[in-house]
């Protein structure tokens, strides 16, 4: 994979194949309601709930020193925008958070993703 991809377009990417993954463990949970599956979503995919996950990847040391350097990458990237519905730094998280996703993604690292995404769902119950 080519690192030199900007940390936000693997932000961008990683945002959608995380939804996927979510939307793919919900439907498994056998939640039929269209609007129940939006509002279990909603507990994965907001900013704080990406924090919240990627912070507890990160002090459960499961992530690896390559990983924690593509969120920290994406942390530290200068945002042009401030987000609405949360504060700055768990905007920043999260931005990391997906910018990890889609790294992986684009490293054909599926099996990795799928580690790290049990454990979110392990943590998530």
């Amino acid at each position: 994979m080519n690192s030199d991809i900007n940390s936000l377009t693997l932000a961008y990417l990683g945002d959608a194949i995380y939804e996927v993954y979510i939307r793919e463990y919900l439907i498994s949970k056998k939640i039929a309601k269209v609007n129940d599956l939006q509002k279990e979503a909603t507990k994965y995919v907001s900013a704080k709930g990406q924090a919240r996950y990627l912070q507890k990847l990160i002090s459960d040391n499961v992530l690896t020193d390559e990983e924690v350097n593509i969120v920290m990458r994406a942390r530290n990237h200068k945002v042009q925008h401030r987000p609405k519905s949360t504060d700055i730094i768990t905007y920043k998280y999260a931005t990391g958070f997906e910018a990890l996703m889609g790294f992986l993604y684009l490293s054909n690292r599926r099996q990795r993703l799928d580690e790290i995404m049990n454990y979110i769902f392990n943590i998530g119950e």
